[in-house]
C-alpha cells in the first residue's frame, strides 16, 4: 500500500477487491456504527431533559406545562453545552486513531494553539474559544446524525446479501423452481462486491470529512520554516562544539608547549653571561613568551570559561565583572541553565562590557540576569556615550544570530549621549 492512500482513492483502483481495502472499509463501517451507538448512549443523559420537554409539549398538556417545558429545555441545553465540547474533543481523539483504518497518512491534531492533545490541559476559557472545539462539535453531529443513516443503508444491503442464500436454501429444500434458486444465488454473489464498494465509498467519504474537521493538513511553508529553525539550531550547536574543541586544543596543546618554551628560555637566560648580547635577546624572548602565555590564557578563558562550565552563569558573570576595568554591579539569579542558554547569555554580557570599554568610554555598568515565566532575561546597561551601531561591527550581529538560534531575541537601545542597554531574552526550562 502506498503511503497516503485512502479508502476513496483505493475504490478507484482496478485491483480493489483483491486488496485489503474492502475489509478495512467493512471494519471502518462497523466501528463507525459502534461509535455512533456509544455516542447516543453517552448523550442520552444530557439530552433526556430535552426529550421530556418535547413530551410535555404534546397536546393536550401543552397549555398547562409551558413553564415546565421551558425549564426542562434550559436544563437540557445547559447540560449539552457543559458536556458537549469536552465530549466532542474526546471523541475526536478516538476518531483520529480510528482514521488509521481509512487511510495510511498521519492524522495530526488540528488546533490553533489554545488547546493541546492532553485533556488535562484543557481550560474552560480556551475550550469554548478555540475553533478546534467547534470543529469537533460539528463532527459529533456528523457522527450522531449522518453515520446512522449510511450505516442503515449498508445494513439493508448486507441483510439482502445474507437473506438471498437463505431464500435459495428454502427453495432448494422445497424443490421449487430451481431456475429461480440459481438466479437468486447469482444475485447474492453479485451483491457482495456492491456491498464492499459501498462500504468503502461511504466509509471513505466519512473519513474524508473527519480528516477535514479534525486533522491538520501539512503546511509546506510551515514545515520548511521548522526545518530552517532546526538547521540553524544544529549549526549553532556545531559551532559551540567546535569552539569547545578549539579551547581544548589550545589549553592542552598550545598552552602547554608555550609553558615549556617559557621555562626553557628562562633556563637558557640563567646559563648565559648577564652582560652578553645573547642574554639580552633571550631575556626579551622570555618576556614576550610570558606575555603571550597570559594572552593565550585570556583567549582560552574567553572561548569557553571554566567557571561558566563548572559554576554557572552567575559565577562566570561575577568573575568577568571582577576583571573588567569598569565598576560593574551584578544582579543575577542563582541556578543553572542549559549549556546553550548559559553560553549565549555569557557571550552577550562579555560583548556588552567589551564594547562599553572600547567604544563607549563608560565608567560603570549594571548587569542583571532574571528568570521569569520560562525565559531568562539578561540586560547590560552602561553609562557611556551611546551611539552604538550594529552595522559597523559583527559582534552584535553575531550575538543576535546566536540568540535567534537558541529561540530567543536580542534588543539594543543606544541613543547618542547614552546610555546603552543591551537585552537578551532566551527560553529556558522553568
Amino acid at each position: 500500500m502506498t503511503p497516503g492512500t485512502t479508502l476513496l482513492r483505493a475504490v478507484l483502483r482496478p485491483r480493489f477487491l483483491a486488496s485489503a481495502w474492502p475489509w478495512r472499509g467493512i471494519a471502518y463501517a462497523a466501528s463507525t456504527a459502534a461509535a455512533s451507538g456509544v455516542l447516543w448512549l453517552l448523550l442520552s443523559g444530557p439530552a433526556a431533559p430535552l426529550v421530556l420537554a418535547v413530551e410535555v409539549l404534546r397536546p393536550p398538556r401543552a397549555a398547562h406545562h409551558l413553564l415546565l417545558a421551558a425549564v426542562l429545555g434550559l436544563v437540557g441545553v445547559g447540560l449539552l453545552a457543559l458536556v458537549g465540547p469536552g465530549l466532542a474533543l474526546a471523541v475526536a481523539r478516538v476518531e483520529r486513531w480510528r482514521l488509521r483504518l481509512a487511510g495510511d497518512g498521519p492524522a495530526p491534531f488540528r488546533h490553533t494553539g489554545a488547546l493541546g492533545t492532553d485533556p488535562a490541559t484543557w481550560r474552560t476559557g480556551t475550550l469554548y474559544t478555540d475553533p478546534a472545539t467547534w470543529r469537533a462539535v460539528a463532527y459529533l453531529l456528523l457522527l450522531a446524525v449522518v453515520a446512522p443513516v449510511w450505516g442503515a443503508v449498508l445494513a439493508l444491503i448486507a441483510l439482502l446479501v445474507v437473506s438471498t442464500p437463505l431464500s435459495v436454501h428454502h427453495h432448494v429444500v422445497n424443490l421449487h423452481s430451481p431456475g429461480t434458486a440459481v438466479g437468486r444465488t447469482l444475485l447474492g454473489l453479485a451483491l457482495i462486491p456492491v456491498l464492499l464498494y459501498l462500504a468503502a465509498a461511504f466509509g471513505g467519504a466519512h473519513a474524508a470529512l473527519a480528516r477535514l474537521l479534525l486533522c491538520a493538513e501539512p503546511d509546506p511553508a510551515a514545515a520548511e520554516l521548522v526545518e530552517v529553525a532546526r538547521s540553524r539550531a544544529r549549526l549553532a550547536d556545531a559551532f559551540d562544539a567546535e569552539r569547545r574543541r578549539i579551547e581544548r586544543d589550545l589549553h592542552d596543546v598550545a598552552q602547554q608547549r608555550l609553558v615549556s618554551l617559557t621555562m626553557q628560555l628562562g633556563l637558557a637566560k640563567l646559563d648565559l653571561p648577564p652582560d652578553s648580547p645573547a642574554a639580552a635577546a633571550v631575556a626579551s624572548a622570555h618576556e614576550q613568551a610570558k606575555v603571550l602565555m597570559v594572552e593565550l590564557r585570556d583567549l582560552v578563558r574567553g572561548i569557553s570559561p571554566r567557571t561558566l562550565r563548572e559554576l554557572g552563569l552567575r559565577a562566570a558573570v561575577e568573575e568577568l565583572a571582577a576583571g573588567s576595568p569598569l565598576r560593574v554591579r551584578v544582579d543575577a539569579d542563582a541556578g543553572r541553565f542549559t549549556p546553550t542558554v548559559e553560553t549565549v547569555a555569557f557571550a552577550a554580557v562579555s560583548e556588552a562590557l567589551a564594547n562599553a570599554v572600547k567604544h563607549a568610554t563608560a565608567t560603570e555598568a549594571v548587569v542583571s540576569a532574571r528568570r521569569s515565566g520560562g525565559r531568562l532575561t539578561v540586560q547590560v546597561r552602561d553609562d557611556g556615550c551611546g551611539g552604538a551601531d550594529p552595522a559597523r561591527g559583527t559582534g552584535i550581529t553575531g550575538l543576535a544570530d546566536r540568540a535567534a538560534a537558541a529561540g530567543g531575541r536580542l534588543l539594543m537601545s543606544s541613543p547618542a549621549g547614552g546610555p546603552t542597554i543591551l537585552r537578551v531574552e532566551l527560553p529556558c526550562a522553568s
